[in-house]
C-alpha cells in the first residue's frame, strides 16, 4: 500500500470539517493525535479554509478531498477534473479526468506539463463546463498550474496571478522549485 493511500482519509476529514468548527479546543480539552502540535494558524489553514475555490468562471482550485464530493462537483458545474498528482479518478464514469503525475518536490519539472493542462482547462470551458484543478492538498502543484494558466491566458505577472489565487485560497504556496519555474515561464511569455 502506498503512503498516499495511508493519508487520504486525513485529507478527506479535513475537507469535511465545517467552517463553523472552533479553531481552539474547548476548555479543558486538548487537540490530540496528528494535529496536536499544529499551531492554531496551521490548523485553521488546513481545516477551516479548505474549500474548493472558484478562481474565475469555469476554473476551480482545490484538494483531492474535493473530488470525493460528487454533489458539490455537480452543483459547481464541474465536468472536468485535472489531477496534478498521481491520484486515481474518484468518479471516472461521471467526469472527464486528466492525471499529471508530478511530485511536490522542488526539483520536479512541472512547467513541461503547462500546455497540456491549459488545453484541458480550455476544453472544459469551451464545452460550457467547469474544471477542478487539484493536487493532494491544493497548496503547491495545483496552485502552480492555475497561476501559470492566469499568467498565460490573462496576461498577469507571476505576482499578480499568485495574489489573485491567494485572495481566494489563502493556503496557496507553491514550493520554491515551482516558483522558480513560474519565474522562468514568466520570462518566456
Amino acid at each position: 500500500m502506498s503512503s498516499v493511500h495511508l493519508i487520504l482519509p486525513i485529507a478527506c476529514i479535513g475537507c469535511r470539517i465545517s467552517k463553523k468548527s472552533p479553531s481552539q479546543p474547548r476548555a479543558g480539552r486538548r487537540k490530540r493525535g496528528l494535529f496536536s502540535t499544529m499551531s492554531t494558524n496551521m490548523h485553521d489553514m488546513f481545516f477551516l479554509s479548505n474549500n474548493m475555490c472558484e478562481i474565475e468562471k469555469g476554473l476551480f482550485l482545490g484538494a483531492y478531498c474535493h473530488t470525493c464530493d460528487r454533489e458539490k462537483l455537480k452543483s459547481s458545474n464541474i465536468t472536468h477534473v485535472l489531477s496534478v498528482a498521481n491520484l486515481r479518478p474518484t468518479y471516472p464514469d461521471e467526469f472527464i479526468y486528466k492525471v499529471i503525475d508530478v511530485l511536490d518536490m522542488p526539483d520536479a519539472s512541472i512547467k513541461n506539463h503547462f500546455d497540456e493542462c491549459f488545453e484541458f482547462i480550455d476544453e472544459a470551458k469551451r464545452r460550457g463546463g467547469s474544471v477542478l484543478v487539484h493536487c493532494f492538498m491544493g497548496v503547491s502543484r495545483s496552485v502552480t498550474v492555475v497561476v501559470a494558466y492566469l499568467m498565460k491566458k490573462r496576461g498577469m505577472s507571476l505576482s499578480q496571478a499568485l495574489e489573485h489565487v491567494k485572495q481566494r485560497r489563502p493556503q496557496a504556496s507553491p514550493n520554491i522549485g515551482f516558483i522558480q519555474q513560474l519565474q522562468d515561464f514568466q520570462n518566456s511569455l
